[in-house]
């Protein structure tokens, strides 16, 4: 038994010239933007927490309420920093590149027909 169909193959589309287009650097340039300066700064969070947990035993051990001290808050903030960047990258993504790329898809579909 055949599994082959009648259906047309979908049109080419020129990814070359989508990639090299003006649109399409912008959204990287704003991707970019984004993500680099971001990724920097965690990356310097974490390890001045590294740090502080291996060279500043004293100061992480410094308690601040019960038996919760700087380190444990220190730990604690490493999960909300990830969280508070996750949401600041969808209203990025949001407002600067989905436009964008929703631009794009829409030219390459509508050349490609």
């Amino acid at each position: 038994m055949s599994t082959e169909t009648n259906a047309p193959s979908p049109p080419e589309t020129d990814w070359d010239k989508a990639h090299d287009s003006a649109e399409f650097k912008e959204l990287r340039a704003r991707l970019r933007r984004f993500v680099f300066p971001v990724s920097a700064l965690f990356l310097l969070w974490y390890l001045l927490y590294v740090l502080l947990a291996d060279y500043a035993h004293g100061f992480m051990s410094t308690k601040l309420v019960g038996n919760i001290n700087v380190g444990l808050v220190f730990g604690l903030l490493q999960f909300v920093s990830t969280f508070v960047i996750t949401g600041l990258y969808v209203r990025y993504a949001n407002k600067k590149l989905d436009p964008l790329a929703e631009k794009i898809r829409t030219d390459i579909e509508s050349e490609a027909k």
